[in-house]
């Protein structure tokens, strides 16, 4: 079954940076887009960054551009988020998903919180 597991998040000063990890197992990863999403306190979960299936294409939220990389290595199955210049703003619980079927599948999401 498909799985993944989110890592790397944690508590963290303005404009420092953290490192996200999505390790996924329970499908053929190299085929498939992946995406981070985020879901502050009060707020609806939004589309933070996606990246194609082989890596070279990414799109990103505008809030994040130029702070945020997403990468992927398909050899581990691993999707990453480096988070950069992070600000209040950023904070909330943050999901890798993929899309495999026509169903949605998430991980449990790992808490970023940005805070002096």
């Amino acid at each position: 079954q498909v799985q993944l597991v989110e890592s790397g998040g944690g508590l963290v000063q303005p404009g420092g940076s953290l490192r996200l990890s999505c390790a996924a197992s329970g499908f053929t990863f190299s085929i498939y887009l992946m995406s981070w999403y985020r879901q502050a306190p009060g707020k609806e979960r939004e589309l933070v960054a996606s990246i194609s299936s082989g890596g070279s294409s990414t799109s990103y939220k505008d809030s994040v551009k130029g702070r945020f990389i997403i990468s992927r290595d398909n050899a581990r199955k691993t999707v990453f988020l480096q988070m950069n210049s992070l600000k209040p703003d950023d904070t909330g619980v943050y999901y890798c998903t993929v899309v495999r079927g026509g169903v949605s599948y998430w991980g449990q999401g790992t808490q970023v919180t940005v805070s002096s």
